[in-house]
Parts: structure tokens; C-alpha cells; sequence
């Protein structure tokens, strides 16, 4: 008999704590009240948090302490926050609805988003940033460098940019997954490999396994994205239902087709799967993480 899936409550109890640890930083900030307020509507009270819950997976697939993680986890989402708010602006997806609710260039302006979005990305890394008493500090060098690469011209925001290029025009397959790997991909190979480091104990191989796993999954969540922005609603989405092809993105279901898409997905899956065979029980969180990132339906 299949043991019960630890996953549901491993969600709920990691989306408390890194509510509870981003708003303790947000209120902690030292900003005018319109820009914190602008911060926490932006990051707080909302969204799927399946980075930070990679975070805390991956911790603990290698034995580590929950606790340990919190700054990287509470780091990869005041990134992916910032990123959001900068993808919803006019200039770039000019999208009016995120998690259910207004935009922040919509609830507030455009020049509070950009400066929101610009202090949510500081506050990363000042979080990982910050002396600790359990991480020596070229662990948390080592963070903050595997962050940096995630999220700059190398990473999330040099796919960013060829998606702009690309929006109007169709791409091959082959240039849309390269997008897709640095766009969405980076940053949650970072997520994985920021609860890796959080453990201090993992070993190269390790390493190697876990960044083949999330280059699998993070491949796996767009297409998953794609396949939703066709057959979800905008109530499920909590943004605006269709708007890849209303602002003429190529994307894997206008490629592959629907279910050519779905079948890739769950390939993918089977991969990031195999790649943590060296990984006993202790895993067990991130396959099932793999799993639900396919089958989630928002």
C-alpha cells in the first residue's frame, strides 16, 4: 500500500512560514509607508510560494534544519515578487491582474511598481546577506552568488528580455526552451540548490542531481503554464486567462499543440524523478513536488 502523501501539509506548514518570515522582513524596512505598503501587497497574501517550498525541500532531502533555510526561501520569493511586478508594467506584459488582484502599477502607479520591484529585488539579498549563526560565510557567499547568476543578464532577466524580442514573432522549439530555461528555469534551479547549500552538507554529486532535477521541473512549470493559460479560467489563474496569445507569445501548446504539451510535461517529470534515484525516502517531498508542478491547475 502507497504511504499517505506528505506533500498537502508540507505546503501548508512551508506557505505559513515564509508568510510569517517575508512579512517580518517587509515591516522591518526602513521605507516610506506608501513604498513598504506597496512591498507587502506586492509579495504578501498570496500566490502558489512553490520556490521557497523547493527551498525547504530540498533542506530537507539532505537532513537539514527548516530554520536554515528561511533566508535563502524568504530571498527566492521577494525575487520571483519583484519579477511580477516588473513583468505586469505596461511597457513589458501591461497586465492588469495578478493573484486575484489588481496589478501594483494598477492599486497604486507605475512609478511605485518600478521602485517597489527594485526594493524587493535589494531586499534579497541584504536577507541572505545577513550574519548568521549557523551558515559560515562562504556558505552564504555561495548563495548569494548562485542567486545573482539565477536572476541577471545570464539568467531570469536575460530570458525576460528575449521574450520581449521574441513576442510577435514564432519561435522554434528549441529557442523557446532556451528562453523558458533562463526566464523561469533559473530561478528555480536556484531554489533548489539555495535549500541544498542551506544543509551545508551536500556533497558534489548531490549538487549535480538536484540541478538536474530542477532544470527538469523548472522546464515542466512553464509548459504547465502554457498548457493552463489554455484550458484554466481567470478566476483558477488569478491573472487574465489567454493573455500569451493576446500579446502574441509563442508558448509550447501553440508549438506542440495541447496534448503533445501535456506529454512533455509529464516526460519531463519522469526525469526530474530519475534524476534523485541516488536520493533515499528523504526525497520523497521534491518527487512529489515534480509531480503536483504538472498536475496543479493554477
Amino acid at each position: 500500500m502507497d504511504s499517505p502523501s506528505q506533500l498537502p501539509g508540507f505546503l501548508e506548514s512551508c506557505q505559513r512560514r515564509i508568510e510569517a518570515v517575508l512579512s517580518a522582513e517587509i515591516e522591518q524596512c526602513d521605507a516610506s509607508y506608501s513604498l513598504r505598503e506597496a512591498m507587502a501587497y506586492a509579495c504578501l497574501g498570496g500566490g502558489k510560494r512553490i520556490r521557497p517550498v523547493l527551498v525547504y525541500g530540498a533542506n530537507r532531502a539532505l537532513d537539514g534544519n527548516l530554520a536554515d533555510a528561511d533566508p535563502a526561501a524568504a530571498a527566492v520569493e521577494l525575487i520571483h515578487s519583484y519579477s511580477l511586478v516588473h513583468d505586469d508594467l505596461p511597457a513589458i506584459d501591461d497586465d492588469d491582474l495578478r493573484r486575484g488582484k489588481a496589478s501594483v502599477h494598477k492599486a497604486f502607479d507605475e512609478a511605485v511598481a518600478i521602485l517597489a520591484g527594485d526594493a524587493l529585488q535589494s531586499l534579497a539579498f541584504a536577507v541572505l546577506a545577513e550574519p548568521s549563526r549557523s551558515h559560515a560565510a562562504a556558505t552564504q557567499l555561495r548563495q548569494i552568488q548562485v542567486l545573482a547568476a539565477a536572476v541577471g543578464a545570464n539568467g531570469m532577466v536575460g530570458g525576460q528580455c528575449l521574450d520581449c524580442c521574441a513576442t510577435g514573432s514564432e519561435s522554434s522549439l528549441q529557442a523557446l526552451e532556451a528562453l523558458h530555461r533562463l526566464k523561469t528555469g533559473a530561478l528555480i534551479r536556484a531554489s533548489v540548490l539555495l535549500g541544498a547549500h542551506s544543509a551545508e552538507s551536500a556533497t558534489d554529486q548531490q549538487l549535480a542531481d538536484f540541478q538536474l532535477y530542477a532544470d527538469c521541473i523548472g522546464l515542466a512549470f512553464q509548459i504547465q503554464d502554457d498548457i493552463l493559460d489554455v484550458t484554466a479560467d481567470t478566476a483558477s489563474l488569478g491573472k487574465p486567462q489567454g493573455s500569451d496569445q493576446h500579446n502574441d507569445k509563442t508558448t509550447y501548446v501553440s508549438l506542440l499543440g495541447l496534448e503533445q504539451a501535456q506529454s512533455k510535461a509529464s516526460e519531463l517529470t519522469g526525469q526530474a524523478i530519475s534524476a534523485l534515484a541516488r536520493c533515499g525516502s528523504e526525497a520523497d517531498l521534491l518527487r512529489e513536488l515534480a509531480t503536483f508542478i504538472t498536475s496543479r491547475a493554477r
